[in-house]
């Protein structure tokens, strides 16, 4: 077994192969999901830089909108930055989010903000694995699904996990933070 380490916008990936074709990517949110013992599937996908979206994702890994998450960086007037999972064919609620997460007034950060912010790059940001612990808010319709997808912090790479593990792991407070599209 070969193992290399390699930096990728300050995301760590270890890619280990077992044998000829058989290559897995581990990235930081995956390794974490290992060291707490839990449970998830990586699903690879071919990335569109012109087309990120969560529908897109969906279509590519074959899953239902409904369970796949985006992965949003915000930042309240109280708070400072926080992150925002919501369903994938949903859009945040701004003054849901704001109410929730304790602030009066919440924003989208600024696309160059979100990786300095987060380790991340956009279409890559997974709500597990930051560079620093931001409070993290899920939509309460997560509850619906059986099983999830978010970024596993990588495009081109989704974790499949419960939505039990993802409140658990990321320690997230559940509430209603979107509108339908």
């Amino acid at each position: 077994m070969l193992i290399w380490y390699s930096s990728l916008k300050r995301s760590i990936i270890y890619q280990v192969r077992r044998g000829v074709d058989n290559i897995s990517l581990k990235t930081n949110a995956a390794r974490i999901l290992d060291q707490s013992k839990i449970l998830y599937e990586l699903i690879e996908y071919t990335v569109d830089e012109s087309d990120l979206s969560a529908l897109s994702v969906a279509q590519k890994v074959g899953l239902p909108i409904e369970q796949v998450f985006k992965t949003l960086v915000a930042r309240g007037d109280k708070t400072g930055v926080i992150i925002a999972c919501i369903q994938g064919d949903h859009e945040l609620h701004l003054k849901g989010l704001a109410t929730l997460s304790g602030n009066k007034k919440v924003e989208i950060v600024s696309l160059k903000e979100v990786q300095p912010l987060t380790g991340y790059i956009r279409g890559g940001v997974s709500p597990i694995g930051m560079k620093k612990h931001y409070p993290v808010f899920i939509d309460s319709n997560i509850k619906e699904q059986e099983k999830i997808a978010v970024s596993a912090g990588l495009r081109g790479l989704q974790l499949f996990l419960s939505p039990i593990d993802l409140i658990s792991i990321t320690k997230a407070k559940l509430g209603m933070i979107t509108t339908e599209l």
